[in-house]
């Protein structure tokens, strides 16, 4: 179940080999991958939980693949899905994410997977991070930061963003227009986003990235993402630039030759 469809972009071996989650990590969780037809998720938990990360899995693509079933354009639209039909919390997650970027309820598929199975998971694990695709659903106690990958940019995995969840559980989602096989109509290297949804996360992500198709658009796409509803923050990387906006800030992971702006709230 891919975002919106296919195109075809630079896929770095990095990107393609999932190597990049080595770099995320949490000291005193276990760190284990379960895998599910097109589902490839990346989980930390105090212990391992692999059969129940998988059974979530199973449980709530079933939802998304039976609703697809009967209604097939949910899964083809590029435009907001308006539920009126009782659904699963998935799919409701997906079609109110998509109503509030702007974008078809697929864009948010794998923000609203990740934060499914994470909640899933909380009672047998107080704190939870669930990869899926370079999409994060986390609860972790204190601030995190976030290495963001951003493809062929000079600031690949040279920045990250620190924010601070307060304990809360939170989406972290990033989308590019240069790396990986989601439709994106920019050529932004990397967008993140954060918010109180997955799902909402996800779908903002490739919203605006979708705004960028040069360094000089980042500042209008960070307009546009303040305007968001449920979005916290986000970060946008265009190829050697980089702006940010919200309840976050860009943390140099290597500090030479980096160039950053920053939009207050």
């Amino acid at each position: 179940m891919s975002k919106d469809g296919k195109q075809s972009q630079r896929s770095p071996s990095d990107y393609r080999n999932r190597s990049y989650r080595k770099r995320v990590s949490r000291k005193g969780l276990v760190p284990f991958r379960v895998t599910v037809s097109e589902t490839d998720l990346w989980v930390q938990a105090v212990r391992t939980l692999e059969p129940e990360a998988r059974d979530s899995v199973i449980l709530h693509r079933g939802y998304l693949e039976s609703f697809i079933q009967e209604h097939p354009s949910f899964r083809t639209t590029l435009e907001p899905w308006p539920l009126e039909l009782p659904a699963a919390a998935v799919v409701r997650d997906m079609a109110e994410a998509g109503r509030i970027a702007g974008t078809g309820p697929m864009a948010a598929v794998a923000g609203a997977i990740a934060e499914r199975v994470g909640r899933d998971l909380l009672d047998r694990s107080p704190e939870i991070i669930v990869e899926n695709g370079g999409d994060i659903f986390l609860k972790v106690d204190g601030p995190v930061v976030v290495a963001v990958f951003a493809g062929a940019s000079p600031l690949n995995m040279r920045v990250g963003v620190r924010f601070d969840p307060g304990g809360e559980p939170v989406g972290v989602c990033t989308s590019s227009g240069t790396v990986g096989h989601s439709l994106s109509y920019g050529r932004a290297d990397a967008v993140c986003v954060v918010s109180d949804s997955c799902a909402v996360a996800d779908a903002a992500a490739t919203a605006i990235g979708n705004r960028v198709r040069g360094p000089e658009d980042i500042s209008d796409a960070l307009a546009f993402a303040r305007n968001l509803q449920r979005v916290q923050g986000s970060l946008v990387i265009c190829e050697e630039r980089a702006g940010v906006w919200g309840r976050m800030e860009i943390v140099p992971l290597q500090k030479k030759g980096v160039e950053f702006s920053h939009q207050k709230e």
